[in-house]
């Protein structure tokens, strides 16, 4: 196994600049997600990583190893592509079996290896079968059997899961958790998908624009986002996020937003007169009548969206729409007016200007 760091990491396509000198550690048996919009530079740093694009500036480092001048068979490094990159011609055994083509095993250790990868994947009675004979997910796994038949001292995944229908990158994850588990090697995970990265990651890096905002365990960043940016991404449905101002008459700090005023448990000096208020449509909660709240706000019902355990209501205020959540056995009616309600520590303060976390 195999710990991996990146010491100022540049990526450089002709004169832009899509990776802007990161700095990251990945502890040895970490299960570590990238997680960003298309274009982040997340994809683009795994295939770093893998040596499979040239590094510009900075150093990468696997297991204590500097790996800048090797070869991607050289870093014992497993990838599994987005695409799956099966051979249509062979068989499971077959698929699975190539990462070990250049392998100085005897015939018997490798097929020991295979068989042995198979049962771990549940592929034992697949192995004879051609990739057109499988699902997208058996598929997956058959790609995921050959980087693991290597017994690599990391893996490195790039948005396995896109190809799949929803039942099957549910599916999936839960099988790539318990691998990790079983294994306990270094995984390195790229996605989009925020839920992936909640329910698998140890921790998660947030990128943008080829810079690492935040990087924390799952509830951290759901918890305390360092920006708005993290906040709105991670979570699902989105964050909430609403203007308000800031006061600090007779050195006590309050929140004004929407004829709301907040006693805040922040030091006057901290507070820019300008923020952003977030709070997720969990803790934004339709009111009874009669019920009150440290921070109420109000609506009309534009769309209602019950799903199941717990129902969403999209409520027209201001200028645009806010999400709140209602209970599932009486949620409010379309067109209806309705106060809306959330506890002070629901709120997250961000400064207006510079989008930070106060």
């Amino acid at each position: 196994m195999a710990g991996i760091e990146l010491q100022g990491l540049v990526k450089r396509y002709g004169k832009t600049q899509v990776v802007h000198g990161i700095d990251l550690t990945i502890e040895d048996g970490e299960f570590v997600v990238f997680v960003g919009p298309s274009g982040c530079g997340k994809s683009t740093t795994l295939r770093m990583i893998a040596g499979l694009e040239e590094i510009d500036g900075g150093t990468i480092t696997i297991g204590e190893r500097p790996v800048n001048r090797l070869e991607p068979k050289e870093r014992n490094i497993a990838m599994v592509f987005q695409n799956y990159a099966i051979y249509p011609h062979m068989s499971v055994a077959e698929n699975i079996g190539f990462g070990l083509y250049t392998a100085k095993l005897d015939k018997a250790e490798k097929r020991r290896r295979i068989e042995e990868t198979a049962r771990i994947l549940g592929l034992e009675p697949l192995l004879e079968r051609k990739p057109s004979a499988l699902s997208g997910g058996q598929r997956q796994r058959v790609a995921i059997g050959r980087a693991m038949v290597r017994d690599p001292s990391a893996f490195l995944f790039d948005e396995p899961l896109s190809n799949l229908d929803a039942q099957l990158r549910a599916q999936m994850r839960l099988e790539i958790k318990r691998l990790h588990q079983r294994l306990g090697r270094t995984i390195v995970f790229v996605t989009h998908d925020q839920v992936e990265a909640m329910t698998l990651a140890d921790r998660i890096v947030v990128m943008r624009d080829g810079r690492i905002l935040q990087v924390g365990a799952p509830m951290e960043l759901y918890e305390k986002p360092a920006d708005v940016f993290t906040a709105r991404f991670i979570g699902s449905p989105t964050m909430n996020i609403l203007p308000g101002r800031t006061t600090a008459a007779d050195g006590k700090p309050a929140l004004e937003l929407a004829g709301n005023t907040i006693a805040l448990p922040l030091r006057p000096a901290a507070l820019p007169s300008e923020a952003l208020v977030g709070v997720r449509p969990q803790e934004l909660r339709v009111l009874a009548s009669g019920d009150n709240a440290d921070l109420v706000l109000t609506g009309k019902v534009a769309v209602v969206e019950p799903l199941g355990s717990e129902t969403f209501v999209h409520v027209e205020h201001g200028d645009g729409l806010i999400l709140a959540s209602a209970s599932a056995k009486a949620p409010p009616v379309v067109g209806h007016d309705v106060r809306l309600g959330a506890g002070i520590d629901a709120l997250r303060l961000f400064d207006a200007a510079t989008e930070r976390a106060l």
